[in-house]
């Protein structure tokens, strides 16, 4: 195994009688107010996937609306809606699903430690999530926005309706979450690792979330300080981006994309993170190119910093630096191709398991090429002049979003299901969700890609009826990625209930997580872990078979 566990006593029994983290306190307080990193996790996971619930239920009233020309919904009704799918779907769901969800609940059990360096900043910033999440709810409910997610000016300072700075607050709040959390994360992956776990021997899972949290604490206030004088010009009247007032709209989308690029990154860089665990354990194989993984993460960190630029190829910009912003987003797809090249070399010759996460390994990655192989289209200037505000942009950017981080969620989720729950869920259901998240969302998002080459619109809730079928194809999509969404929430349910005992280590992984009882208990570990190998070194095939009961 990689590590060698020394305890109290002997050895780090994963039998061991001492209550786990779901048994003890079993009140809705004691969930609340919990300091354990494990508690805050889940409850992470059911608040972002509550969000994505809603954010979905949003996207199915856009594509029945869409299945005619003529529409149904008024023009401020459907403006409204896609608004709020795009503002749930951003905010409070893809920004934090792996990070706060899966991250809050892996990163100590993979660094040997017993929880966050700060536990009651990470119960803080669970509850400041809420607190601005429900700014959202409250705009929802007092008629929404219609500004479009990017809250561009100056329609959202001087003419939009509705509860715009009751979600501009939501917003502004819902980045101090996310600052705190990536504070957290950068600290606790300093100093909390184990003895004899350099950072050559951290899981990749680890390197991404610390790429991850150096966007949150360095981009986020960005934002947060942008809404914040949209709110005061919106309030006061002050002129800072409305040029009626003297302001310059051009201004905020500098400082909007500042942030907004960086935060693509911030939510596929931990994607990127758990398909490396996935290739590698479900291979049974050594990672290939563990150090360039590593730094491609870093890389691909800093320079989303420097590309902001490609979002505004028609917004004036001088040639010289759309020339210098072009340049800059073809280079970021140096790092992110040794990823790919690096995890399909992990998979040459291993001994793939064809489980529920492998499925979503290879989603992830057809799914993820194709989003990021039309990202260089949209970085070709001549092209994006044609491209810009269609739905190709839409299909593209939900192919990097959706395909990307969404099915890197899933991977996530159904890889540490047995650890979180200590229950196995069904694989042939599984790879039945996983077969119809690949068909639905690529008949959804392919059939855009066409109405995008063709001069569809985004954001519009009519159209010449020569889209129609493409629209009605694309509806169609919808209702296959609905029907599978729902059957993974039903399976994973029902594991709760009757599924069966998850055995100590389902899928035969060499990780300090692993080393843990399942569900881990309270403190995770009986003594202190020493870390004696890599994450990655697996013991000879032959040796060592993963459990097979969730078959």
């Amino acid at each position: 195994m990689s590590t060698e566990v020394i305890t109290d006593s002997t050895v780090d029994a994963p039998g061991h009688a001492e209550e786990n983290y779901l048994q003890s306190g079993k009140g809705v307080l004691s969930w609340l107010f919990t300091l354990d990193h494990k508690r805050i996790g889940l409850m992470y996971l059911v608040s972002v996937l509550s969000f994505f619930l809603v954010g979905g239920l949003l996207a199915m009233v856009i594509r029945i609306e869409l299945l005619t020309p003529e529409g149904n919904l008024a023009p401020e009704v459907y403006n409204r809606i896609f608004t709020l799918h795009g503002a749930a779907m951003i905010f409070v769901f893809l920004v934090p699903a792996i990070p706060a969800s899966l991250g809050n609940f892996i990163l100590p059990l993979m660094l040997g430690a017993k929880d966050v360096a700060f536990p009651r900043l990470n119960l803080l910033s669970f509850h400041i999530y809420l607190f601005g999440a429900l700014f959202l709810v409250y705009a929802i409910l007092t008629g929404g926005i219609d500004t479009g997610w990017t809250f561009y000016t100056p329609y959202s300072s001087s003419f939009a309706s509705g509860s715009v700075i009751a979600a501009l607050f939501g917003v502004f709040i819902l980045g101090f979450s996310s600052i705190l959390t990536g504070l957290n994360f950068i600290v606790t992956i300093h100093k909390m690792r184990a003895p004899g776990q350099t950072w050559y021997q951290m899981p990749l899972f680890l390197w991404a979330i610390y790429a991850t949290s150096l966007i949150q604490v360095l981009a986020t206030p960005v934002i947060a300080i942008t809404v914040f004088l949209l709110m005061i010009e919106r309030s006061l009247g002050i002129g800072i981006f409305d040029p009626a007032m003297g302001g310059d709209p051009v201004l905020f989308q500098h400082f909007f994309w500042f942030y907004s690029h960086p935060v693509v990154y911030l939510m596929v860089l931990p994607g990127f993170g758990v398909i490396s665990e996935l290739v590698a354990v479900h291979s049974r194989k050594n990672i290939f190119g563990y150090k360039a993984i590593a730094f491609s993460s870093v890389a691909i960190s800093g320079i989303g910093f420097l590309i902001w630029g490609h979002h505004m190829f028609v917004s004036g910009q001088s040639e010289f630096a759309g020339i210098l912003f072009s340049f800059l987003t073809f280079a970021v797809a140096i790092p992110t191709a040794i990823k790919v090249f690096s995890w399909v070399a992990t998979m040459y010759k291993g001994s793939i398991a064809y489980t529920t996460p492998m499925c979503y390994v290879f989603t992830f990655l057809f799914l993820f090429a194709i989003g990021g192989l039309t990202g260089l289209f949209l970085a070709t200037i001549a092209v994006d002049v044609h491209l810009h505000d269609t739905y190709f942009v839409v299909a593209h950017f939900h192919y990097v979003m959706v395909g990307g981080t969404l099915t890197a969620f899933l991977g996530g989720l159904h890889h540490w299901w047995p650890k979180m729950t200590g229950k196995m869920y069904n694989n042939k259901l599984g790879n039945l969700g996983a077969f119809l998240v690949f068909l639905g969302f690529n008949v959804t998002f392919m059939a855009q890609f066409v109405l995008g080459t063709r001069g569809m619109p985004r954001r519009y809730h009519t159209y010449l009826p020569e889209f129609q079928f493409w629209h009605v194809i694309s509806t169609i999509g919808s209702f296959i990625l609905a029907i599978a969404f729902f059957l993974i929430l039903g399976y994973l349910m029902h594991s709760i209930f009757r599924g069966k005992k998850a055995p100590h280590n389902p899928w035969g992984g060499v990780s300090l997580e692993w080393e843990t009882a399942t569900p881990p208990i309270t403190h995770n570990f009986h003594g202190q872990p020493i870390v004696t190998r890599g994450p990655y070194e697996f013991p000879e095939i032959e040796d060592v078979e993963p459990a097979k009961a969730h078959a």
